[in-house]
């Protein structure tokens, strides 16, 4: 399964970081921004995902993240 977020990360260095504490935090899963899309993507990829986790953990490092919806 994958989901799909709406995020305001702009700058490589950020998404990095990100991706770091993602991983470290939901082991198991796959992440991946597309900061060349014009919502500055995030995938998650795996299964069980807490999407309002998800959106916690970045809101809590200062960026904003919405799940987009089919």
């Amino acid at each position: 399964m994958v989901n799909v977020y709406k995020t305001n990360i702009t700058h490589k260095n950020q998404a990095l970081a990100m991706l770091g504490s993602l991983h470290q935090q939901f082991p198991g899963r796959s992440f991946n921004f597309d900061l060349e899309d014009c919502d500055k993507i995030l995938r998650v990829e795996g299964v069980n995902v807490n999407s309002e986790e998800i959106i916690k953990t970045l809101n809590l490092q200062g960026f904003c993240c919405d799940e987009l919806q089919d």
